[in-house]
């Protein structure tokens, strides 16, 4: 079936860029009255592609809106082998880079987007919100996949070995047409359609149970008006994980709408009029009023994760299972710690401190005797450190990224970071960068990571520029009065530790202070962890040996919290597990 028998609305073909240098296919369908309204960004299933949701833009009925359809990297006409993303993560950030593509090049924001999108497609999206906090209008979620159906015993636990074993290799779809839809019409086509492809890639598969875990799980961080529709007779997709996300969504404004007898292609299925109708309802009320935004200054008192960290602060009962468990997990450690050089520092300075992430980012196991250095290879290869590497490489880009920009405007480039540790990343960024830095100021409230900071500056022989000092990043009168003001901040690691807002909005504001109109704000957030409870219930902070318990916040709270000091944010990074993010952002009037 061709395109035009589908839409009878003009369509333009293009191509956008990704992060990676990947030419990614899209239709763009523009809005056949003179005043438009806004966009309706539509997300197809797993192996398919764009043209098969195509017949939504005439059923919607939205003229003043136009619309978008990708083919996602590895589908439809987009390319790369079908079915394969080098990760799940990487085609998140395409959604992304999608979103930044439209309001670049077709005048839409974020504001004016509406998201529609189905199965593997809505957990993309369900993800790309939980991750990146977009504030678009608003969400349409039909049947995600966030849990397939394997109908052979153990399949996931056998995939995950094979794939340890095998390396990447493919698994071919089980599912029939017959089986998605009762539409004959989309039957056939699904049938004869030479774009869709069977195969997905074993660490695509792998990824999106992972993601789609893990986003059910803290959905509470999702705050953007959604709609979801649940097919009820589903053969391809569990509806409990459905059901469980919307109970804990933290959208204002959500609506569930679950459909008897409707099988998973829920937008394409025969009797669809109706749900089609609904989504054309909650798209208008949503431009019709614009909802308030969900309000996340205090976070840190009331919800998910102010509960989270106060159970994780309350002590366990010694004669308890688990009580006794972290109690043996503490005492493991502290004898770990006399082989071990990573856990030595931790036990010595905390977990949290400086001198341990300048170890973490060093990456160089060390300890007594072979199995010393065995135990610190282990240590070091922990999920959270590895994470911690990748958000120095992410602190890395984007700090040369606003060293750029600042040096394009012809001003010369002030760095100030609030809260260094040892200062590595900023220095070893600040090393590679092409263009001249006029001052590096560095600052930290530990007398010890101001030493070992001075230090590592006459190590790499950038006395000439930069400087180390000792100051509190939470005194708003100590970070807002330096000299010369800094065009670009970098306050990295140091939020997370500190569960309060109040805490964090006072150092913001002493940034904002002194960060110029047009100068940028290069700060990191932890929305998500999955040690959370062995970090606070067997590590200690650099506190005076407290347990280290940390209350996350959502990247929507901080970015809220970042919007109110009185910067825009531009562009973020996030690593591939979720748990830490990095962002750039902008000072306005």
């Amino acid at each position: 079936m061709t395109l035009s028998a589908i839409s009878q609305r003009p369509f333009q073909e293009h191509h956008f860029r990704t992060h990676d240098g990947v030419d990614l296919f899209y239709r763009h369908w523009p809005a056949t009255v003179p005043e438009r309204r806004g966009a309706v960004l539509l997300f197809h299933r797993g192996h398919e592609h764009g043209a098969r949701m195509a017949h939504l833009v005439d059923e919607l009925d939205l003229p003043a809106f136009d619309f978008f359809a990708w083919d996602a990297r590895g589908h439809g006409l987009s390319p790369g082998q079908r079915g394969h993303s080098p990760g799940f993560a990487n085609s998140v950030r395409d959604v992304q880079t999608f979103v930044d593509h439209i309001h670049r090049e077709h005048g839409l924001t974020p504001q004016d987007m509406h998201i529609v999108a189905q199965s593997v497609g809505a957990v993309l999206i369900a993800t790309w919100a939980h991750d990146y906090a977009p504030a678009v209008r608003g969400l349409t979620l039909a049947s995600p996949a966030f849990k397939v159906k394997l109908y052979v015993p153990f399949a996931r636990m056998g995939l995950t070995l094979m794939h340890k074993l095998r390396g990447l290799f493919f698994v071919n779809s089980y599912v029939k047409a017959r089986l998605l839809t009762h539409d004959t019409t989309r039957i056939q086509s699904f049938e004869s359609d030479p774009l869709i492809a069977r195969p997905i890639a074993v660490n695509v598969l792998l990824d999106l149970y992972r993601a789609a875990e893990r986003v059910v799980a803290d959905a509470n961080a999702i705050v953007q008006p959604t709609q979801l529709l649940i097919s009820g007779a589903d053969w391809v997709v569990h509806r409990a994980p459905q059901k469980r996300f919307f109970e804990r969504l933290g959208s204002a404004v959500k609506e569930k709408i679950e459909l008897p007898g409707f099988f998973h292609d829920t937008l394409g299925e025969r009797d669809r009029a109706p749900v089609v109708a609904a989504v054309r309802a909650f798209v208008l009320k949503l431009f019709d009023q614009a909802p308030a935004p969900v309000c996340l200054r205090d976070a840190d008192k009331h919800g998910a994760t102010a509960t989270e960290a106060r159970q994780l602060a309350a002590p366990l009962p010694l004669v308890s299972p688990r009580g006794a468990y972290w109690a043996m997990t503490r005492t493991g450690l502290r004898l770990g710690s006399r082989i071990s050089e990573g856990l030595r520092v931790g036990q010595t300075t905390g977990f949290d401190s400086g001198s341990m992430l300048d170890y973490v980012y060093r990456d160089t196991s060390s300890g007594f005797t072979p199995l010393g250095r065995f135990v610190d290879r282990q240590y070091l290869n922990a999920i959270g450190w590895r994470g911690i590497r990748q958000r120095k490489r992410h602190l890395e880009e984007l700090l040369l990224d606003a060293i750029q920009r600042t040096h394009a405007s012809a001003a010369p480039v002030h760095v100030m970071d609030v809260a260094a540790g040892h200062g590595r990343y900023l220095l070893d960024a600040v090393k590679r960068v092409e263009v001249p830095v006029a001052s590096l100021l560095l600052r930290d409230y530990s007398p010890l990571n101001v030493s070992e900071g001075r230090a590592l500056i006459r190590e790499m022989g950038l006395e000439h520029v930069a400087r180390f000092e000792q100051a509190d990043a939470f005194d708003r009168k100590q970070v807002g009065s330096v000299a010369p003001r800094p065009n670009v901040a970098v306050v990295s690691g140091l939020y997370e530790l500190f569960p309060s807002n109040e805490l964090v909005s006072r150092s913001l504001a002493g940034i904002s202070d002194a960060v110029p109109q047009s100068g940028y704000l290069i700060y990191t957030g932890q929305p998500w962890h999955p040690q959370l409870e062995m970090i606070a219930r067997a590590l200690t902070s650099h506190r005076q040996g407290q347990a280290w318990v940390m209350r996350r916040r959502t990247q929507a709270e901080m970015d809220q919290l970042v919007r109110e000091a009185g910067f825009r944010k531009l562009t973020q990074r996030i690593d591939e597990w979720g748990i830490f993010t990095v962002s750039l952002a902008i000072r306005e009037a």
